[in-house]
């Protein structure tokens, strides 16, 4: 049995981080533990301070099949190109000759929501577009 994985993101603001991805991948925001209506009351009846309620946030694959995406606050910046980065694919089901205007309008869509678009590419008959979320991790969208 394979074992699970989450992949977690240090974030200036998670809450923003988590809503751009969640708008980039198809994801949702993890809802708030059984009994509570919103991650601010369970806060809040756990004694966690307002001033560290956007600490962490989650989203979640609504269909279970990805992996959680958790964003927790550090205090730093980032400072230099990702070692490890998402190849966000766009494209894969889409027939080939469409494939390049496909990921081009999702690039536009995505940038909107807050990426920043650094390069396009194209090497060995694949197309991708190297992208920076809100807060600079960089991703390639295929």
């Amino acid at each position: 049995m394979a074992t699970g994985v989450q992949i977690t993101f240090d974030a200036a603001d998670p809450d923003g981080l988590a809503r751009f991805w969640a708008t980039a991948l198809g994801y949702i925001l993890q809802p708030p533990p059984e009994g509570y209506d919103s991650w601010e009351e369970w806060a809040t009846d756990v004694g966690i301070p307002p001033e560290e309620e956007n600490s962490m946030s989650a989203v979640l694959d609504p269909d279970g099949a990805g992996p959680r995406l958790l964003f927790q606050r550090v205090p730093e910046a980032k400072t230099a190109k990702n070692r490890v980065h998402l190849d966000v694919n766009v494209g894969k089901a889409v027939p080939e000759r469409q494939r390049r205007a496909h990921v081009d309008a999702e690039a536009e869509r995505l940038v909107e929501a807050g990426a920043t678009q650094l390069r396009a590419a194209e090497e060995r008959g694949e197309y991708w577009i190297v992208m920076a979320d809100p807060e600079g991790n960089e991703f390639c969208l295929q």
